[in-house]
C-alpha cells in the first residue's frame, strides 16, 4: 500500500522502532518532571494561540472549558513527540556502539527500572 503512494520503498527496521519506542517509554517514565513542564508549556501554547481565533468575547468566555480540555489532550499528547526523538536516538547510539541486542535489552531494562523509581518516588510524596 505505501508503494502505491509513494514512488519509493520505505524500509522500517522493526527492531530499531521497537528499540527506540523502549527508550522513549523509558524517559517518558523517568523525566516526569521535565515531561509535565513540556505538557504545562504546550497547553500554555495552545490556549494563547486558540485566543487569537476569536474576535467575540462572549464566544470565547461561552467555549472556554471545552477548549481548555481540549488544549489538555493536545498537549499531553504532543508531549510524548520530544521523547521519542531523544529515545530514537538514544536508541540508533546503542545499535552503533553495542547492537540491536544490546539497545532493545537495555531498554526494557531502562523501562523496568524508571518504572520502579517512578513508583518509588510517588510513594515517598505520599
Amino acid at each position: 500500500m505505501l508503494v502505491e503512494i509513494f514512488p519509493f520503498a520505505i524500509v522500517l527496521d522493526p527492531g530499531w522502532i521497537a528499540g527506540g519506542c523502549l527508550w522513549s517509554l523509558a524517559l517518558y517514565v523517568g523525566l516526569s518532571g521535565l515531561k509535565e513542564k513540556i505538557m504545562e508549556g504546550l497547553d500554555r501554547w495552545f490556549n494563547f494561540a486558540e485566543r487569537s481565533l476569536y474576535t467575540s468575547e462572549q464566544e470565547f468566555e461561552r467555549t472556554r472549558p471545552a477548549r481548555q480540555a481540549q488544549n489538555a489532550f493536545y498537549a499531553s499528547l504532543f508531549s510524548i513527540i520530544p521523547f521519542l526523538i531523544a529515545g530514537g536516538l538514544g536508541s540508533w547510539g546503542l545499535e552503533t556502539f553495542l547492537g540491536r541486542s544490546w539497545s532493545i535489552s537495555l531498554g526494557i531494562m531502562a523501562c523496568i527500572f524508571t518504572g520502579i523509581y517512578e513508583l518509588g518516588r510517588k510513594d515517598s510524596k505520599v
